[in-house]
């Protein structure tokens, strides 16, 4: 059975309020919660409370749901060592309550700290890069490390958990998704029905060629319940400013003309498609179970993020009453 983790957004709601929506969560029996990383949101005005930071507090605000972020990046933010050293010490504090979605990130949050964004290619070979220096500090050694994108002397982690958290690769297109199969313990992507089976295939048979067991596949979307419809719009219509593909590869970074961009490239009948939008709990398990049509057999995890703007609350609340019990009976 699919298990269901609910997405904090840390663009669309403060810190405090989402911490809120992490306890609602959890009493509505979310199987995990996960939360954006960001430094910047994707129009103005929004939040960008820091995610590391957060999650520390949910983990200490819950008491049984897995925790972590979706997903957090290591490149010009953050060094890899620093990204194994933070997680290897939330899942020492929580052990077996943590994982890590780890992505090749995005101008939006990566140019503001003063370097030039990478090209699509470099993206990946820092991905990769990033993937072996986690687990290599993961599995105890001490490293010397003299990359293109990364350099390490003789980095160590002297708190380690038992066992390290799952660690998901955010993967959209097929190279991404190799990396997930020769480092993840899962692949993470959108439940597109045109895209997913053939980067879930590649993952696989990546994993398959490094000697690996296949992991979890965690599909991501997003969903939005208000009283009526166009409330529930009118919520979720900020996130026309995450929708085109070109801002996750090109330099876009300034969130003002990205919001004014995917108002104009994503029709408000396209952007229902991508994301849960609707007052019926009843469409929202129907399309979830469309979502999960992608994948063929195996672990799945459908990460669901909470776009319901100032019904946020009671939108969880109708999920834990009306969507949820459906989707698992």
């Amino acid at each position: 059975m699919p298990r269901y983790f609910l997405g904090c957004m840390h663009e669309q709601y403060h810190p405090r309020a989402l911490l809120d929506q992490a306890v609602a969560g959890e009493h509505a029996s979310f199987d995990g919660i996960a939360c954006s990383d960001h430094f910047q949101p994707w129009w103005v005005p929004g939040h960008s409370g820091q995610a590391w930071i957060w999650l520390g507090a949910a983990a200490q605000a819950t008491e049984r749901v897995p925790v972590g972020p979706a997903v957090t990046v290591a490149l010009k933010r953050y060094h890899p060592a620093l990204v194994a050293q933070g997680f290897a010490t939330l899942e020492a504090m929580y052990p077996g309550r943590v994982f890590v979605g780890l992505g090749s990130g995005e101008s939006l949050n990566e140019s503001p700290f003063g370097l030039d964004w990478p090209l699509p290619r470099d993206q990946l070979a820092a991905l990769e890069e990033a993937c072996g220096l986690i687990r290599r500090l993961w599995d105890g050694e001490r490293v010397d490390h003299e990359g293109k994108f990364f350099r390490t002397k003789r980095a160590y982690l002297h708190t380690r958990p038992e066992r390290p958290p799952p660690l998901y690769i955010s993967a959209f297109h097929q190279g991404a998704a190799k990396v997930a199969g020769r480092y993840g313990d899962g692949l993470w992507t959108f439940p597109d029905p045109e895209k997913a089976p053939a980067l879930i295939e590649t993952y696989r048979k990546a994993t398959a060629e490094a000697g690996r067991n296949p992991g979890t596949i965690v599909l991501e979307t997003g969903f939005s319940w208000a009283p009526n419809d166009s409330e529930a719009l009118k919520a979720a219509r900020v996130w026309k400013g995450a929708a085109p593909d070109e801002f996750y590869t090109d330099d876009w970074f300034d969130p003002q003309p990205m919001y004014k961009r995917g108002e104009e490239l994503v029709s408000d009948e396209e952007f229902k498609q991508r994301s849960i939008i609707s007052s019926d709990p009843d469409e929202h398990v129907e399309r979830i179970k469309q979502f999960e049509q992608v994948v063929d057999g195996g672990d799945v995890v459908v990460k669901l993020s909470n776009q319901s703007g100032p019904n946020a609350i009671e939108a969880i609340r109708i999920y834990g009453e009306r969507v949820l019990p459906k989707l698992r009976s």
